[in-house]
């Protein structure tokens, strides 16, 4: 996925002041959290002690890495408005499932990750099935933002490969190392607003070169057809369009399967839930990010659209830019100094965070769930807490080796999506049984995670890569691929379940829909009715307004 040689960009001293400057905060930060850690749960989980707007900012901001960035910039440019579909529904009905119904399960639990709760659900061979898979599907996406971050700082400023890897992951280990959590997640709301004010200059510049909204349409649909800016338009069963989906796959590998998926069990992402300081404030985390999670493609998406029109040989096939090259080639062609420094700490903004989450998430795993359950048990405290550093410089190791997996992706969405439908599909199918069926057993955890894991694998690499069955494009096969894994995982659950006993009633408290706990009755604290902290109003209301973001792009 290399960017094109010819997208160097003219930057100057003042660019990088602006660049030296946001490394001395970034630091700064890792410092000051530095105090505030004293246990592994500090380390961890921030001593579960944030407040919910730090949270909800960190979790979106912690998906702001190269999947939204260039990823969905790309996606934006190939395929158009159908792009949309990953926010709207492929994003805030899940954020709003879990802030309201998953998060009492994972927060009353008190447990510290995902794989913990299939510990108490399930038993220890799905606990340490699931956080081998968590641990391997952190590093390798890791190693995509590492990847993106690097070819980008090649392609615009001249530095090499390996100088940006070193660089960048220096600093990802820098300040996690430092501050744990805690400094993962304040530095990734100070990201937040550095890459909005990275990507609102470019999109507002963009637009009024390609003269507005009604100037794009014009072009696009010109070039592409009436199709291109519609969400739903040729996504009938049958019909071709350039996304290789139709209706039924986009709302159900798409909108169910993969996106709660990805978004419930995600531990990059449900971290930062986990570190608020109650019940309250976890739950209204993700709902709080889905208000500016559903305005994102308007400095995303939009602007992949615009460099389809400044760039029409963008992603063609024989030219030297790929749909990769979107947000670069508007960089270059749109931007002055001191706006192009913004811009450029804004891509590596966004490429370490979405690191840092990988990284904070997969220390967490490998401590907890692996080395503490399995490996070294029974030790102090403060063994665990060096433990979490020294895994910490091993994640980003790891991730450096495993950007070159990523390179052979021609478009970046694609790798992270396939891995989703790998991991986390499987993942969410055994989740969502346990959590609403009694009945689930232990041994239908494992086997419904494994066989799901494998046959999403069978279904890319040998259906649709050996062309078993015909697939247009790669994302219409991830879609297909979680589809796949969520049915097999699912049945698998369900015929191991009724051939093995299921765990006594009283062990499922808390565990299953419909029962409670002590830690899930938590009571209100004072000023909890007001309208911004009840997550049932703020979840509708997100559910709605994203509804409504819909109708523009449907027409």
């Amino acid at each position: 996925m290399p960017l094109a040689d010819g997208l160097r960009l003219p930057v100057n001293g003042l660019d990088y002041a602006i660049l030296a400057l946001y490394f001395v905060v970034v630091l700064g930060i890792g410092f000051a959290a530095r105090r505030s850690v004293r246990t592994s749960l500090d380390f961890f989980l921030s001593g579960r002690s944030l407040p919910a707007w730090v949270t909800g900012l960190a979790f979106v901001a912690a998906n702001l890495g190269a999947t939204e960035i260039l990823g969905m910039a790309a996606n934006g440019a190939q395929y158009g408005a159908y792009t949309v579909h990953w926010y709207w529904i492929g994003a805030i009905p899940a954020m709003v499932f879990l802030g309201l119904v998953m998060m009492p399960f994972y927060y009353g639990s008190k447990v510290r990750s995902v794989p913990e709760f299939l510990l108490h659900r399930f038993g220890p061979s799905s606990h340490l099935l699931s956080s081998v898979i968590f641990a391997v599907s952190s590093v390798l996406i890791a190693g995509v933002n590492l990847y993106a971050m690097a070819i980008v700082l090649q392609a615009l400023l001249g530095w090499p490969q390996w100088v940006a890897i070193v660089v960048a992951g220096f600093f990802v280990l820098a300040y996690i190392t430092l501050g744990g959590l805690s400094s993962a997640i304040y530095n990734e709301v100070l990201q937040f607003f550095v890459i909005l004010a990275a990507l609102i200059p470019l999109t507002v510049v963009g637009l009024k070169r390609v003269g507005g909204w009604h100037g794009l349409s014009q072009s696009l649909t010109a070039s592409h057809g009436d199709n291109f800016l519609s969400a739903w338009g040729g996504t009938g069963i049958g019909h071709p369009n350039p996304l290789g989906a139709n209706w039924l796959t986009i709302v159900l590998g798409l909108g169910f399967v993969m996106s709660f998926g990805y978004w419930t069990t995600n531990f990059a992402e449900v971290q930062r839930a986990l570190s608020a300081k109650n019940l309250s404030a976890a739950r209204r985390t993700p709902l709080i990010a889905a208000f500016p999670k559903m305005f994102i493609p308007m400095v995303v998406v939009v602007p992949g659209l615009i460099a389809l029109v400044m760039e029409p040989s963008l992603g063609k096939a024989g030219g030297d830019l790929s749909y990769n090259d979107a947000i670069p080639v508007l960089m270059r062609d749109l931007l002055p100094n001191g706006v192009l420094g913004i811009a450029v700490t804004g891509l590596l903004a966004a490429f370490m965070a979405g690191m840092a989450a990988n990284v904070s998430s997969f220390n967490t795993v490998f401590t907890n769930d692996i080395w503490a359950a399995y490996v070294k048990r029974g030790r102090e405290d403060a063994y665990y807490l060096r433990t979490g550093r020294v895994v910490t410089a091993v994640g980003v190791v790891i991730g450096m080796g495993t950007a070159v997996i990523a390179s052979s992706f021609s478009n970046i969405m694609n790798y992270l999506q396939t891995l989703f439908s790998f991991f986390n599909v499987p993942l969410f199918c055994v989740f969502i049984i346990g959590m609403f069926w009694k009945r689930a057993t232990a041994a239908a955890g494992f086997w419904g995670l494994l066989s799901g894991t494998v046959a999403a694998m069978v279904n890319y690499f040998w259906f649709y890569k050996q062309g078993v069955i015909g697939i247009p494009s790669d994302q219409g096969a991830n879609f297909v691929s979680s589809i796949v894994a969520f049915v097999v995982g699912a049945a698998v659950m369900l015929v191991v379940s009724l051939c093995t006993a299921p765990k006594p009633a009283a062990s499922l408290a808390g565990l299953v829909y419909g029962t409670a706990s002590p830690g899930m009755a938590e009571p209100a604290a004072e000023g909890d009715d007001a309208w911004y902290r009840r997550p049932a109003l703020l979840g509708w209301g997100a559910v709605v307004l994203a509804a409504a973001c819909y109708v523009p792009f449907s027409l």
